[in-house]
């Protein structure tokens, strides 16, 4: 931007927070998530020549745009989506009546398993809608045309496979108060179908705990989805090793996970577990690596993208990719791209708050990785990630918050950012 004013009016406070656990409020996301208009560019000596009152919105829309900053693809991120994307379209365009081969998206917390399946599937979903003119296919003529692709379902955090099912008829808003397993599993598929559903995301899926009397029920949930002729994402930390599918390992010829056999004789559970474990391909979501000269350019081109998206009035190119930034930034997070974006997210508002309006270690040193409000993660599913220590503030080093009180005719009290002071 160069010599205009922002368009104040073109911001505006976001509204309620969507919940894309039911079919409507996924549609509004999937309708929406690239609808958001970060803050123009604006050099230091243009916020001094707004008005107190401009600067004030200016430096909210700031926030706004640090505290939504876009997903950014990862090597990892498109590894998952060149085989969930190929999986999605060849299993819709199926006339077969063979189960579909689902998916297991793999990884750590805070990896952004759950934004990227998320995003695939929206992808997805917004050409086969186009693909259909916005029609479900299935609907009898005269009734209500109620279209849903994808259904995103989150496990429930005490998850069995009746309150899976219960979560997944909740998306469709369906009533089962009272209902058996078999009567929700029959409702489910209903649903399923009545909807035109092709893929169904369920996430944290390994909250989903086998107990030994859980076992067939949980095995028998899975192998009744797959028969819709749908496309099953299981998204999940450790999901090989949950017991979930049984106690997997990665064939390193393969790169497929392999299933371990069961030690005592084999029953007719045991034949349909193999028979469910070999539809499934897992693909893992690692986070960053630092340790070869490609790893370490992934990472910088991936700081250079965040970069790029940061509205700082001090910023100067290389701000996150050179010198010792790279490296520090990595120490920081482990490369877990969740907690690199709550440090930066967290640093870019202090920057903001004490007139720094850049990012350096001194300022990050004094930013504490806080992940919020975590009542809806499980701490025993490895849903949380370790967080690496924070290094010690440099000795000396303090910040005075930027005094943002304008006076009636537009003082000088907040006239520029005024820099942390050592």
């Amino acid at each position: 931007m160069s010599g205009e004013l922002p368009d104040t009016a073109a911001f505006t406070l976001p509204g309620p927070a969507i919940a894309r656990e039911t079919a409507e409020g996924w549609s509004q996301w999937r309708t929406t998530r690239h609808g958001f208009t970060p803050a123009p560019r604006l050099s230091l000596a243009q916020w001094r020549t707004l008005s107190p009152r401009q600067r004030v919105l200016h430096d909210l829309h700031r926030a706004a745009t640090h505290a939504n900053l876009p997903i950014q693809e990862t090597p990892m991120s498109a590894r998952v989506a060149r085989v969930m994307g190929s999986r999605l379209f060849n299993n819709a365009l199926k006339h077969k009546p063979t189960t579909r081969a689902g998916l297991m998206i793999n990884g750590g917390g805070y990896q952004g398993k759950t934004e990227t399946v998320c995003e695939i599937a929206a992808a997805f979903e917004d050409q086969w809608l186009d693909l259909h003119q916005q029609i479900n296919p299935h609907a009898v003529p005269g009734t209500r045309d109620l279209h849903a692709a994808v259904a995103y379902v989150q496990t429930p955090v005490t998850a069995s496979p009746k309150s899976v099912c219960q979560a997944i008829l909740d998306f469709y808003g369906a009533l089962h108060k009272g209902m058996t397993l078999p009567q929700l599993l029959h409702a489910v598929r209903g649903s399923l179908y009545d909807h035109a559903t092709k893929v169904l995301i369920l996430d944290d899926i390994t909250r989903l705990r086998m107990h030994r009397e859980a076992d067939q029920d949980a095995l028998d949930l899975i192998r009744a989805l797959m028969s819709m002729h749908l496309t099953l994402v299981l998204v999940g930390v450790g999901i090989p090793a949950s017991g979930l599918l049984r106690e997997g390992r990665r064939d390193r010829a393969t790169g497929q996970v392999v299933f371990a056999q069961p030690r005592h004789a084999r029953t007719f559970t045991d034949e349909a577990a193999t028979q469910t474990e070999r539809r499934f391909d897992l693909i893992d979501l690692d986070p960053f690596r630092y340790d070869t000269p490609q790893t370490i350019a992934a990472w910088v081109t991936h700081l250079a993208g965040i970069e790029d998206n940061l509205r700082l009035l001090r910023a100067e190119p290389g701000m996150l990719t050179d010198g010792a930034m790279p490296e520090y930034l990595f120490r920081r997070t482990g490369g877990i791209v969740g907690l690199l974006e709550r440090l930066i997210e967290d640093g870019a508002a202090h920057a903001i708050d004490t007139g720094a309006e850049q990012l350096t270690t001194d300022l990050l040193d004094t930013i504490a990785i806080n992940l919020g409000n975590l009542a809806r993660r499980d701490t025993t599913a490895g849903e949380i990630p370790d967080i690496p220590p924070r290094p010690a503030p440099s000795s000396g080093k303090s910040s005075k918050r930027r005094n943002t009180v304008f006076d009636d005719h537009g003082g000088t009290s907040g006239d520029q950012p005024t820099a942390s002071t050592a």
